[in-house]
Parts: C-alpha cells; sequence; structure tokens
C-alpha cells in the first residue's frame, strides 16, 4: 500500500508539482512587469505578452549566432549567454515605444482606457513584426544537457515504477525567479531610486513636491519591465519550446495572475502566478493512473478521471479571474501599491 502511495505521489510530482513550479515562476515574472506598469503608469499593458515574445525571439538570433561559431555552456543552454543581449534590447523597445508612443499620453493625461486601446495596438504591430522577423512556426534553440533528472534514473534509485524528471530548463527557471525576485524587493525597498518609485506610485502628486523626477520614475519602470519580459520570455520559450502565437495566449493566465494576487502588488503577482499555474495543471491531468494506484485491487477507471480537457487551460485562468473579480475585485493581496 506505501508503494502504491508513493507511486501516485510521483505522479503528480512529475506532471503537476514540478511542471506547476516552473510555470507558476514563468507567470510571475511574466505578472510582475504587468504590475509595475500598472503601479507606477496606472494602466494594463496588453501588449506586454508580445513583448516577452520580442524579448525570446532577440535571445533566440542571438543564441544561433553563437551556437554557429561553436560557443556554448556545456550542459547549460547557450541562450543563457544570449540573454543578456536579449535584455538590453527589449529594454530598448520598451524605452522607445513610451517616447514614440506612451508619453504623449502622459502629457496630455490621458484616461486608462486609452492607454489600454493604444497598448493593445502596440500589441498587434509587435505580433506582426516579431512574425515577420522570425516567422510564425516553431523555433527550436535548446541545446545543452535536457533533464538534471530523468525519469528512468528515478525509477533505479528508488524502486518505484513511476519516475520523476526534472528537466534542466525547470530548474534554471525556477533558480532564475528566485533571484530575480529577490533582486527586484532588494530594489524597491532599499534604493533610494526604489523607494523613489514606491512613493511615485502611492502618491503622484505628493512625489512630485518632494522633488522625484517623474521622467527618470517611468524610465527605471520601463528598464525593469523590459528586462523581467525579456527573462520570462526566454525561460518560457526554453521550458515549453518557442512560437510567437502562444505569447498572445499567455497575456490572459498572467493577468490573471496579477489580478488575482493584486494588482499593482508585486508580492501578489508572485502568489498569483503559482495560483494559476497550479489551478490549470490540477484541474487539467489525468488521474486515471493515480486512483488506480489508490483504489484497493487491479480495478482502473474507464476514462481519464480528467475534470477538463487541456485544451480548456485558458479557461481555467479566465474562470479563476471572474471569480476573483467578483468575489475580491482587490485581489488577495489587496492594494495598488509596490
Amino acid at each position: 500500500m506505501l508503494i502504491d502511495l508513493l507511486n501516485a505521489l510521483a505522479l503528480i510530482g512529475n506532471f503537476v508539482v514540478v511542471p506547476g513550479i516552473a510555470y507558476g515562476s514563468q507567470l510571475a515574472l511574466g505578472a510582475l512587469g504587468v504590475t509595475m506598469v500598472y503601479a507606477v503608469l496606472r494602466f494594463s499593458n496588453f501588449a506586454h505578452g508580445e513583448t516577452m515574445s520580442f524579448g525570446a525571439m532577440v535571445t533566440i538570433l542571438v543564441t544561433w549566432a553563437l551556437q554557429a561559431h561553436g560557443f556554448g555552456l556545456g550542459p547549460l543552454p547557450t541562450a543563457l549567454l544570449a540573454l543578456p543581449i536579449g535584455i538590453i534590447v527589449t529594454i530598448g523597445l520598451c524605452l522607445g515605444t513610451d517616447r514614440l508612443i506612451y508619453r504623449y499620453y502622459r502629457e496630455k493625461k490621458a484616461v486608462p482606457v486609452t492607454y489600454l486601446i493604444v497598448s493593445v495596438g502596440v500589441l498587434f504591430f509587435l505580433s506582426g513584426l516579431i512574425r515577420f522577423i522570425i516567422g510564425p512556426k516553431d523555433q527550436v534553440f535548446a541545446d545543452g544537457q535536457r533533464f538534471i533528472m530523468k525519469a528512468r534514473a528515478f525509477k533505479e534509485m528508488t524502486g518505484l515504477d513511476q519516475g520523476l524528471a526534472i528537466k534542466t530548463s525547470q530548474g534554471i527557471t525556477v533558480i532564475t525567479a528566485v533571484v530575480i525576485v529577490a533582486l527586484l524587493f532588494w530594489f524597491l525597498n532599499r534604493t533610494r531610486t526604489g523607494k523613489s518609485m514606491r512613493a511615485y506610485s502611492d502618491n503622484e502628486d505628493l512625489a512630485l513636491l518632494s522633488g522625484i523626477n517623474p521622467e527618470r520614475v517611468v524610465m527605471i519602470t520601463w528598464i525593469i519591465t523590459g528586462a523581467l519580459a525579456a527573462i520570462a520570455g526566454t525561460l518560457y520559450g526554453l521550458d515549453k519550446g518557442y512560437k510567437p502565437f502562444t505569447y498572445l495566449g499567455l497575456v490572459l493566465p498572467i493577468f490573471a495572475s496579477a489580478i488575482v494576487g493584486g494588482v499593482g502588488n508585486p508580492l501578489g503577482a508572485i502568489a498569483g502566478g503559482f495560483v494559476i499555474a497550479f489551478s490549470e495543471l490540477l484541474v487539467t491531468f489525468a488521474y486515471k493512473r493515480v486512483v488506480g494506484y489508490l483504489t484497493p485491487g487491479d480495478w482502473v477507471p474507464d476514462g481519464l478521471v480528467q475534470l477538463l480537457s487541456t485544451d480548456y487551460k485558458l479557461a481555467v485562468s479566465f474562470f479563476i479571474l471572474v471569480i476573483v473579480l467578483l468575489i475580491k475585485p482587490t485581489g488577495i493581496f489587496s492594494g495598488k501599491t509596490l
């Protein structure tokens, strides 16, 4: 009976827990970018998913160039070498978009819905530009050692029938997310610039009276947002493969993560990312083999014992988003503040 229970736990760990932690980390980084823009600039940036795609695209192009010249990191993906360039170019994109587009509406004191509509226009422009440069098909750029631990090695080590695999991309995602989140919170809470951003987010008029330069705050916000977008987009591409249309679909779970946690609250964005990730995986996971291990005898259900098909993952995000907006619109951590 104990062996059956351990096999069931290994199944859940392999298909829910490990992927959920990696996917939740990716959504958390994406939601942090959305949260930064909303908290400081006070609008919902619907182009953030395509900004992630743009950052991943630049990283992929540089990765291909490095691979062609024989550069690599051994067991680690070459994309980690290319990522700094992807971050720099994506930051340039964000700053350029703000200077050419958003700055005009900021000076005109446009209402938030105007920003939202403009960001949708930026979304479509970036979507077309990305597909024009790299094409609409799946792009392969991951190299190095694929697994930290293979399912077969886990079986041999434990003697269980079910294996537990951990991909290198998943390990890199989690470690990177922890480092980035720690650095971001340190920056916001310990540095003078971070405190200025928080003050500007809490009360713009009072911050201006205190001598805080709004344009500098805006610039730093876009720099952080661009870096987060490039990192999140690249990590998602390494883990799940890169296809431009996929990032367009990421907008819903990213915004759901930000809203569930509490729009404008970085801690809420992180928590919301994991809530959405695990909800999607738990609802769409097929529990047939798990039930088979946990029930007495050799009885196995005829169906997959699946609440929803994997085709409805986005529906899970939408459903959670609607429930939160109806019950607690301010989110888990209630508040629009850095």
